[in-house]
């Protein structure tokens, strides 16, 4: 009973600690306006403008923050080993973007309907 107990404060004290702030869904709407990133993946984040855009309303909001830091590492000229994207207009969108605006808008782009999420 002691190893149990000591092994869920231990996981608890591990989730909490990978945790930034909690995100913030009308913050990631802001973002989503500001950057505009309707204008190519259109304004329900499910309607893109072109067919090789992807659709975002309903991905996984890890997934979001992953490719969005991987293509601020792309536009930052890093090594190819350094897991970066290289597009120039996702580059230039994301490099504006804070560790924190990503997680909100990542986390708002999750919580929309859309066709890659089933909702319970």
């Amino acid at each position: 009973m002691k190893h149990l107990s000591l092994a869920l404060v231990g996981a608890t004290f591990a989730l909490s600690a990978g945790l930034t702030h909690a995100a913030d869904l009308a913050a990631g709407k802001a973002v989503w306006e500001k950057v505009n990133c309707a204008s190519c993946h259109g304004p329900d984040a499910k309607s893109p403008v072109a067919p090789a855009y992807p659709i975002l309303a309903g991905q996984h909001a890890d997934y979001l923050m992953h490719a969005l830091t991987a293509y601020q590492r792309g536009a930052s000229g890093a090594p190819v080993q350094a897991n970066g994207r290289k597009n120039a207009v996702m580059g230039a969108f994301a490099t504006q973007l804070s560790k924190q605006d990503i997680e909100n808008v990542a986390a708002w782009l999750s919580a929309q309907p859309g066709p890659l999420a089933v909702r319970k």
